[in-house]
């Protein structure tokens, strides 16, 4: 015998032989359609017997294999079943013809046949045959289970009249000597007379009487012509024969302890089949066992168990079977099967180890030059063998030899497709799954290089087969799970032949289904980059919405009193989909913030790379990026415009490199840190941009608020003077401009303000609204510079009284405490004065201005933006009172007002006063002015509350009067643009005052007036300037 049958197990020995074949063209479904219905009909309750007939179906049955009936009767053919096709009846002699040829291949073993014909109709089907069925057709055949059945109790007769006959005979000298094919030639000529010949006729026929009662539904029958046959041969050394007894003791000892079978699923389907009749077991004779293995005759019970071997003693009996069947070497296709038996037995068992002994024998069993399938068929059912007894590994090892065997350089026609199909099934021995969620679950599985190597070659057959889908996949998958275990060399090499892959064939995230129906994941590249954060970026300041005050209350959520509560979880998916405290704007590019690095050792490329998004319509902006080998951490900004109002989720991003275009979800991504990935979308606002008519500002606003300045201007001012600020407004975005505010405050500054800084009139830009999307209003700003100088004493040049009498004490003001007197022989020198390089005079003031504006759905819902535009003035003196004293006039309502006045600039000023002529100062000239005015009452200064709680003290009370007084000189002499704080004395105030009909304490002190320089040019030279008093 030279094919081996890999799916035997141990209750085959109870099974009938039938082959099942077609006879000239019958096509091929039609055929297997009818065999499954015939091998259905697997077990038989035999007609007036209590016994159960078991019947194994096979189309294809090599005719050398039945050679070794005698040897185990389960190897016989004993029944015959054709299907043909014959449409006519002048085919039907050919036909005819065609079945007796076929019987007589198996014509010395077969019991009994049968001839199923299709589509041939008239005389000759209606003629009654028993061995011939006629059917018009496939479909029409309702009686081919009820034939086999008739057929199946024909070969029982046949069965029970040779059981009868061979255990009836107890002639020694008329037992026939069974003989195995191989041994004929070996018996040629010896005694027949010799006790030792009939001792050994007479062990071979009780073996095989053992194996025809084992068939015939006998169990107890046969145990004990085994145990007899095993005592006879044993002691004639007949070992093959011994062999073959106690193979034939343990298979029966095997149908007793597991009535389910060995076989896996076909042992399963027997099981099913034998309770296709409940009361077939009531009705068994005694000695026979049912199907489910449950006897009612305890008496029979007990005889069997007598004769029955326990199950440690079955797999020792397999053990001396083999021994005996290893030494012959004829004999190593029986010795196989009897491993692969013994196998099945000890998977129930549960006897691993000793499994594994049996199946190394078997793997080294050596048998004649096997064809390639023989081969494949040969390592397929090692890897099954070994996968049933928990040898997963050396399963997918065997599993992946066959594989290999199908795309072998001897095949002319490589089986690519089973190759990858066997492949496919080596998985999970090497733990290796295709779906690449499984590892990125804690640490790796399995050998790497094992699995890298596996990969490959499920690359090859995947390209061998024309698929280049699937290579894609696969070389993808090998890319992203074995990447840390790449060589920089093997990471170049595969990551060449991905892209020679994609360019023919991109990488997609679709499921690819094969032909049996799995589906491979798709493979995304959450490691080429690898990202280690990501944040969602607020709206530039000028661009973030802000609700007004009075609606905040409407969208408070409502949270919890417990300061910590257990109950919350705190889960990476929580965080992730948790809100974050600011918001998008729908229409407005928004964006997210990745710190990305590159594993490769070589530049990686990036294509496509944008966000994937839910809950609202987005409009994602794909970037390229391009990431240095080993780059570290590296930053990369993704943007992206929402479409539609709510709540928006960021789910992950997706990418496309090396041609393979990836989603990856942050879910997946172990290790990710987020500070949330779910914020607010408010309705579309307009968006306002604005340019002015001053120069942008190198200087860099700091507010103490902590507000960003989105652009700033600078401008230089002498102390006075007032210019206009225009500012055009123009509306980029795409929602009307309906409402705006504006608001100024001067930040950063020490400095004492005199007067309004800053000055406009909304209404002229306001009645150009609402302002639509790309129009242009214009707002005008006043800059009014006034601060006071008077304590820069490096500005003033030496005065002189020069013999004039000044009247008064010496001046009160700090810097008039240290003016030093002029030499005389020293000029006037404006150009020293003012050196480059000392710019310690001049004083800076700086304002935000903030426009507060709305318009569109945003409006509606009650948002608004703050756009700020940040002012940087230098200011520089311009002129100085260094002096100022009174003399008496004709009237004593009037008094004469003498004003030492200084130019502390570059250009030549003009001051004016009234009903004075105009006095032409010079660059650095210090001059004397005299202006009449009238004496005036003060009248109204703060007095002290009757309980003191409005001032702290006597000191703040005092203040307070030196103020008012201040502003009424002011006020009283017109003297509204010009600053002489410090210079007024007790002296000059009391002659500026008109004579009180009562006196009473007044207290003096310092008192500030404003000066307006208006310059008509600060950059020729002589410069004329007008100063109003």
């Amino acid at each position: 015998m030279s094919v081996p049958d890999y799916m035997q197990c141990a209750e085959d020995h109870q099974t009938l032989l039938v082959v099942v074949q077609p006879i000239g063209i019958v096509p091929e479904e039609s055929f297997f359609r009818i065999y499954k219905r015939i091998s259905a009909v697997s077990q038989v309750n035999v007609r007036d017997s209590q016994r159960v007939l078991y019947i194994r179906y096979r189309h294809h049955y090599p005719p050398e294999n039945n050679e070794w009936g005698d040897f185990q009767t389960h190897r016989k053919v004993v029944g015959l079943i054709t299907i043909t096709d014959c449409s006519s009846a002048k085919d039907w002699p050919q036909t005819f013809e065609k079945f007796h040829v076929q019987k007589e291949m198996y014509g010395s073993t077969l019991y009994d046949s049968r001839l199923f014909v299709f589509g041939l109709q008239g005389e000759i089907a209606e003629q009654p045959r028993t061995d011939v069925a006629f059917y018009p057709s496939y479909d029409e055949c309702e009686s081919v289970e009820k034939r086999i059945e008739d057929f199946i109790e024909s070969l029982f007769i046949v069965l029970e009249s040779k059981r009868l006959d061979r255990a009836t005979d107890k002639s020694g000298d008329k037992i026939p000597l069974l003989c195995v094919p191989f041994e004929k030639k070996d018996f040629v000529g010896l005694d027949t007379d010799s006790r030792h010949y009939k001792k050994r006729c007479q062990g071979r026929m009780r073996k095989h009487v053992g194996d025809l009662c084992l068939q015939a539904g006998m169990l107890q029958d046969s145990l004990v012509h085994y145990h007899m046959a095993v005592e006879l041969l044993r002691s004639v050394n007949d070992f093959l024969w011994l062999g073959a007894a106690l193979e034939g003791l343990c298979s029966a000892s095997v149908i007793y302890h597991y009535p389910g079978g060995t076989g896996g699923k076909v042992g399963s389907r027997r099981a099913q089949g034998g309770s296709l009749s409940a009361e077939a077991g009531n009705r068994h004779r005694p000695g026979a066992l049912t199907s489910n293995g449950i006897n009612a005759d305890t008496s029979a019970e007990i005889g069997r168990a007598k004769n029955c071997l326990s199950p440690e003693d079955i797999i020792d009996k397999y053990k001396e079977a083999i021994s005996y069947y290893g030494k012959y070497k004829n004999a190593g296709v029986i010795e196989l099967e009897a491993c692969v038996k013994a196998v099945r037995v000890l998977a129930i068992q549960k006897r691993s180890m000793e499994a594994s002994e049996f199946l190394q024998n078997a793997v080294y069993i050596n048998l004649r030059q096997l064809s390639e399938e023989e081969k494949i068929q040969r390592y397929s059912i090692l890897s099954e063998l070994y996968e049933r007894i928990g040898f997963h590994r050396k399963s997918a090892f065997f599993k992946r030899i066959a594989a290999m065997q199908c795309a072998a350089p001897s095949i002319p026609e490589p089986g690519w497709r089973a190759c990858y199909k066997l492949l496919l099934e080596t998985l999970p021995g090497y733990s290796l799954s295709l779906d690449p969620k499984d590892f990125s679950k804690g640490t790796h599985r399995g050998w790497a290089a094992v699995q890298m190597r596996l990969l490959h070659e499920l690359v090859y057959a995947s390209r061998r087969m024309g698929n280049p889908a699937l290579s894609v996949r696969h070389l993808s998958f090998l890319l992203q799970t074995m990447l840390d275990f790449l060589s920089d060399q093997e990471k170049k090499d595969v990551t060449q032949s991905l892209e020679s892959y994609t360019a023919k064939c991109p990488g997609t995230m679709e499921f690819i289904t094969l032909p049996d129906g799995l589906k491979l994941p798709p493979v995304p590249f959450t490691k080429l980059p690898i990202v280690r954060s990501v944040k969602l970026l607020n709206l530039p300041t000028s661009l973030r919405p802000h609700k007004i005050k009075s609606l905040l209350g409407q969208n408070v959520s409502t949270k919890s009193p417990f300061i910590y509560s257990p109950i919350i979880a705190h889960s990476r998916g929580e965080e992730r989909t948790k809100k974050i405290d600011f918001q998008w704007v729908q229409g407005d590019v928004c964006e997210v913030q990745l710190m990305v690095y590159n594993p490769m050792p070589f530049e990686l490329r990036v294509e496509n790379m944008g966000l994937l998004t839910t809950g609202v319509e987005f409009e994602s902006l794909p970037a390229a990026l391009s990431l240095p080998a080993e780059s570290g951490l590296y930053p990369v900004t993704l943007v992206g415009v929402p479409q539609t109002t709510g709540q928006i989720t960021i789910n992950g991003y997706h990418t496309s490199v090396f041609g393979v275009f990836s989603d990856c979800l942050l879910d997946n991504l172990p290790g990710v840190k987020t500070n949330g990935c779910t914020v607010e979308v408010i309705p579309a606002l307009p968006r306002l941009q604005i340019s002015t008519s001053l120069p942008r500002s190198a200087h860099t606003l700091q507010p103490s608020s902590g507000d960003e300045i989105s652009t700033s201007v600078s401008v230089q001012l002498y102390n006075g003077e007032t210019q206009q600020l225009i500012i055009k407004l123009e509306n980029i975005g795409t929602e009307p401009l309906e409402t705006l505010e504006v608001t100024a405050k001067t930040v950063n500054t020490k400095e004492k303000l005199y007067g309004d800084f800053l000055s406009w009139k909304l209404e002229d830009t306001l009645s150009q609204f609402p302002l639509k999307p790309g129009k242009i209003a214009t707002f005008v700003v006043n800059i009014k510079v006034k601060l006071d100088f008077s304590c820069q004493e490096n500005l003033l040049q030496d005065l002189n009284d020069d013999g004039i009498s000044v009247s008064g004490l010496p001046l009160s003001s700090p810097f008039r405490q240290v003016v030093k007197p002029r030499v005389e022989a020293k000029p006037v020198n404006p150009q020293e004065s003012s050196k480059g390089g000392d710019f310690s005079h001049v004083k800076t003031l700086e304002a935000i201005l903030n426009f507060k504006y709305s318009g569109g759905p945003g409006h509606i819902e009650g948002y608004y933006r703050n756009l700020s535009l940040g002012l940087h003035v230098e200011v520089e003196p311009s002129v100085f009172f260094t002096r100022v004293s009174t003399l008496p006039a004709t009237s004593t309502r009037q008094c004469h007002l003498l004003l030492d006045v200084f130019n502390s600039t570059e250009h030549e000023l003009t001051i004016s006063a009234r009903n004075n002529e105009d006095l032409i100062l010079h660059a650095g000239e210090c001059q004397r002015m005299a202006i009449q005015v009238d004496k005036f009452n003060f009248e109204s200064f703060p007095e002290p509350p009757a309980d003191g709680t409005q001032y702290a003290n006597a000191k703040q009370l005092e203040e307070e009067r030196q103020q008012a007084k201040g502003l009424e000189i002011n006020s009283k002499l017109d003297i509204w643009e010009a600053s002489v704080e410090g210079v007024l004395n007790q002296l000059v105030l009391e002659h500026l005052q008109l004579a009180p009909l009562q006196w009473g304490d007044i207290t003096c002190g310092i008192f500030p007036t404003v000066i307006d320089t208006r310059i008509t040019s600060f950059f020729s030279s002589p410069c004329k300037s007008l100063f109003c008093i």
